[in-house]
């Protein structure tokens, strides 16, 4: 039994899903997230709830597709209601962003500047210059194009240099000693 799968997830107001042919799409004030619904669970609306349900619970997939189905969906709720964003910390000397048209153009160090090419789906801002914020509707676009722009330069652990999420601690090494 899927302790996740069991609860129902609660529609806020101005948030409409809509199951039909294998498409489960939920629309908010953000804006349309679809999602393609494997044939192991069934998903019904009843008033302000999607109620998730396995179509057999003896298969292994039906209860494996349970749990994640209702977590998608409530992840997609959230994304066009609210939305997600995810911080970047840029640390280093001379190391900086900013957004320059549809490009985020970073100076990590290396002889060239890097250059990123901002999805149309995602926000990107530099509120300081050594700041990137990450902001979209769907959390595993977010999470994946900071990652992506983390992956220029991971944060070493000697001197901490390098682009790391803000909630990011990173574990210091000593040096060498004389």
């Amino acid at each position: 039994m899927s302790r996740v799968g069991k609860s129902p997830v609660e529609l806020p107001s101005g948030v409409q899903v809509t199951v039909n042919d294998g498409v489960c799409t939920v629309k908010g004030k953000r804006g349309e997230l679809k999602l393609p619904l494997t044939p192991f669970v069934e998903v019904k609306v009843e008033g302000n709830q999607v109620v998730v349900t396995p179509v057999t619970t003896r298969s292994g997939e039906g209860a494996a597709m349970w749990g994640t189905t209702r977590a998608l969906l409530a992840n997609m709720v959230k994304g066009v209601s609210e939305g997600f964003s995810k911080g970047l910390e840029i640390q280093g000397t001379g190391f900086r962003a900013a957004v320059q048209g549809s490009n985020l153009v970073m100076n990590l160090g290396y002889s060239h500047d890097v250059i990123y090419p901002i999805p149309s789906d995602v926000k990107i801002t530099t509120p300081r210059p050594t700041a990137i914020l990450v902001e979209g509707n769907d959390k595993q676009r977010v999470g994946q194009v900071a990652l992506d722009i983390r992956s220029f330069r991971k944060p070493e652990p000697y001197k901490g240099k390098g682009v790391r999420y803000d909630t990011e601690v990173l574990r210091r090494k000593e040096g060498k000693k004389k």
